[in-house]
């Protein structure tokens, strides 16, 4: 940067606006002559160039003009920078046009001149040299203050200050705007953006209301600046939005066709999450760009709407008038990472290949390492990573959290030392990975050595605090995670830092402590939420997790699809059947999840009937479709209370969903049909499963069942099947036991003393099982 642009750029400097002293300023060693006002030829010649982006060009015709050039030949090449997206470069022209004038001959910047400037400001975000302009215009007392080009462009650069400083600009946006003797509809669509931008929606409604009243017409610009406020309207989100685009339809066809209007429909209709109505305007327009299409890619894929994101993709391939940019692909692999479809993305990466592109884009190679990760190729995508001729600090972070989501934390631990190596410096997404990685590993020394490292270079950023005392809660530290905890007091403990707390406390079976820091919370004034909540239930007696439940219900929490999953827990887990059937029936949003937690729930306690019954009210529900674990949870009910007709009907039926029975579902069919004594249909079902069928559980199952109705020669053939499977793929203690379960049904009581010598000298140990109760307020085990 020449010692011009910076004293231009200095927001201190007094000389950018003032008129330079003659005897300093020699601007060319010729003698100085005026020239005749450049013909439209010239002129024209200068802005064709500038329009074809060949600003070097311009600028050598610029300069072999005799000085001084008139202010319309300047004016060409300054807006010629602006347009071209080079605000530093106009500004350092408009720096040698203010110090070019040493005579009455010189040229005088005009309305356009301040306008370019004001707008170079804005694009670079030198807003102290805006503010310079504007006291330049109000210390000159120049008429071009009441000129529309430059109101305007004051109003503009003042709106499009960076967040860091628009507290700043907020009063100084206001009042430009308001002392405006006049405003056409470009200043009001500025101030509208403006409001939406900084988040007051409310502001910007009312305001498109006052244009209205004001008589002038509304542009296009003017809806697409106001549709993203209804998205933030709160409570009047859903009718605000109908206002707004019932009012685009009253303006006519002209404005509804308008592409940015319809790009700008379609976001305001996704951000309340009525994609039927984006579709409806999506599929209703004549004609769609780029843009459009990926709006609505977009629309589905943050509404988690992934299945249609990809199919409106693959109609986007088939369109011969729309071609995909950047934009589309990353939404896309977004998609298919959130479905996790490896042989999808594996399409779409090698369609993305195949394309003539030198070298794809970064963001785009980083979506493609997420994917991977995402769909369980982890190997791929530090493949990939390791191809990537350009790697950025997203990249690195990408791979580092990509490899600690997929339980290779050590790895990640290298990969940041590799990220060192390359010179670049850890941000927040990789010490939050580091921090996870320790936790996860339980290495106390990679916690401390982050933590150090945050210490030393005063890092620090929202939710920190819960990381750390999660790594050392984790690592087996709790004592130090407390003391972290207690020194956060004077830099301020948030909602998140005293969930990360009590959490600690619960996952060690801290009990006590976990409830100390909860009531700890509600003195400090801390409002807890349903994190809260459901962490404090998990270690919860019944009387205690009915507390909580008032408590929740008092503060409006019960309807938390989260704790109410954690209340329907503690009650399943004390027996109390009732109270989990009323938490469930309250909430308003069941997932499968949810229904599978209530079927486990009532075929654990006997309840197989009710368990049948919410099954096929489940089956009813549109959006909740049973999963593999909700049929095996049905299934165990049926076990359980002897409704085997009911079960192997639950068991037949997973084909109608296409959902493959894993070794668990057979091994409860075996069991179910072995239990009640129809040994010999068992015993047919695990042969008919061939290799699908190797799997202990089902055999051992198979094989107490004949113990049970000593069926003696049948159980030596199950004896035998076991006893390959072990050697083919070991076996543990249980099985060791079930084992020896045949010679003692024969009073083969040596074959039974073999077995038991063996795991003896294999130091084999059978687990106890061990349940809960609770009797008038007293905790019973049961062994």
């Amino acid at each position: 940067m020449s010692s011009l642009l910076s004293s231009a750029l200095l927001p201190s400097s007094p000389t950018i606006l003032s008129t330079p002293n003659p005897s300093s300023s020699k601007p060319n060693s010729a003698t100085v002559t005026p020239t005749p006002t450049p013909t439209p030829c010239l002129r024209a010649r200068l802005s064709r160039l500038c329009r074809q982006g060949r600003l070097d060009e311009a600028r050598h015709l610029f300069d072999s003009l005799p000085r001084p050039a008139p202010t319309l030949l300047w004016n060409a090449l300054l807006i010629g920078y602006v347009c071209n997206s080079l605000p530093n470069h106009a500004l350092h022209f408009f720096s040698l046009m203010m110090h070019h004038r040493p005579s009455p001959t010189s040229p005088s910047p005009d309305a356009y001149t301040f306008s370019s400037a004001l707008k170079a400001c804005a694009l670079s975000g030198h807003l102290q040299l805006g503010r310079s302009i504007h006291a330049h215009l109000i210390r000159s007392r120049s008429h071009l203050l009441r000129n529309f080009v430059v109101r305007n462009s004051l109003l503009n650069m003042y709106a499009s200050a960076t967040e860091a400083s628009v507290l700043s600009t907020s009063d100084a946006t206001c009042k430009v705007f308001d002392r405006m003797p006049q405003r056409n509809i470009v200043s009001w669509n500025t101030i509208i953006a403006w409001y939406v931008k900084t988040c007051r929606p409310y502001e910007a409604f009312l305001t498109f209301i006052r244009l209205m009243e004001s008589g002038i017409k509304l542009s296009p610009l003017s809806f697409v600046g106001l549709f993203p406020a209804g998205v933030s309207l709160e409570a009047y989100s859903r009718r605000s939005v109908d206002a707004m685009y019932g009012l685009l339809i009253k303006h006519g066809q002209e404005y509804i066709d308008d592409l940015f209007v319809l790009s700008s429909a379609i976001g305001m209709f996704a951000g309340i999450g009525d994609m039927e109505s984006a579709r409806h305007a999506f599929d209703q327009a004549e004609q769609r760009n780029t843009e459009v299409w990926n709006t609505m890619i977009a629309g589905y894929e943050q509404n988690g709407f992934y299945v249609e994101a990809i199919d409106l993709f693959i109609k986007l391939l088939h369109s011969d008038s729309i071609n995909a940019d950047t934009c589309t692909f990353l939404t896309t692999l977004m998609a298919i990472s959130q479905l996790q479809d490896l042989r999808l993305g594996q399409q779409v990466h090698a369609y993305l290949l195949k394309q003539k592109i030198s070298e794809l884009p970064v963001i785009l190679c980083n979506a493609s390492v997420v994917m991977y990760s995402r769909c369980g190729s982890i190997e791929t995508a530090f493949e990939l990573f390791n191809r990537m001729p350009k790697r950025d600090l997203v990249s690195w972070n990408t791979m580092i959290t990509a490899m600690v989501q997929n339980n290779l934390n050590y790895e990640g631990f290298l990969l940041t030392l590799e990220m060192k190596k390359e010179g670049l410096i850890a941000d927040s997404v990789t010490l939050t990975a580091l921090l996870s990685a320790a936790s996860n590993l339980g290495s106390l020394r990679i916690g401390k050595e982050t933590h150090g490292y945050l210490i030393r270079n005063d890092i620090q950023w929202e939710g920190m605090g819960s990381y750390i005392i999660d790594m050392y809660a984790k690592s087996g530290s709790i004592e130090i995670a407390r003391r972290y905890f207690d020194n956060c007091l004077s830099s301020g403990r948030d909602q998140v830092t005293w969930n990360a707390m009590i959490a600690a406390y619960t996952r060690t079976s801290l009990t006590e402590q976990a409830i100390s820091v909860f009531h700890e919370m509600l003195r400090d004034g801390q409002n807890p939420n349903a994190v809260t909540l459901s962490s404090i239930l998990s270690v919860c007696n019944a009387v205690r997790g009915k507390q909580v439940h008032s408590f929740a219900v008092l503060n409006g929490l019960d309807k938390n699809i989260l704790l109410g999953t954690s209340l329907i827990e503690m009650y399943l887990k004390w027996g109390d059947i009732t109270s989990a059937e009323k938490v469930f029936e309250k909430l308003p949003d069941k997932s499968t999840a949810l229904y599978t937690t209530m079927l486990y729930g009532f075929g654990h306690h006997g309840f197989a009937h009710k368990s049948l019954a919410l099954f096929h009210s489940m089956q009813e529900e549109l959006d909740n479709s049973p999963d593999s674990a909700a049929f095996l949870a049905v299934i165990s009910a049926c076990r359980h209370s002897g409704l085997v007709d009911e079960g192997l009907h639950v068991y037949n039926y997973m084909s109608a969903y296409d959902i493959a029975p894993t070794p668990e579902h057979h091994c409860c069919v075996v069991d179910m049909l072995g239990r009640h004594g129809r040994v010999e249909e068992a015993y047919e079902l695990a042969q008919s499963l061939g290799t699908d069928g190797n799997y202990v559980g089902i055999w051992g199952s198979l094989l107490a069942a004949c113990r049970l109705h000593r069926k003696l020669q049948l159980s030596k053939l199950v004896s035998e099947k076991l006893l390959q499977i072990d050697r083919d793929y070991g076996g543990g203690a249980g099985q060791r036991v079930i084992l020896s379960n045949p010679y003692a049904l024969g009073g083969i009581w040596d074959g039974v003393e073999g077995v038991r010598r063996e795991m003896k000298e294999r130091r084999m140990n059978k687990d106890s099982w061990v349940g809960r109760c609770q009797i008038s307020n007293e905790k019973y085990a049961l062994l």
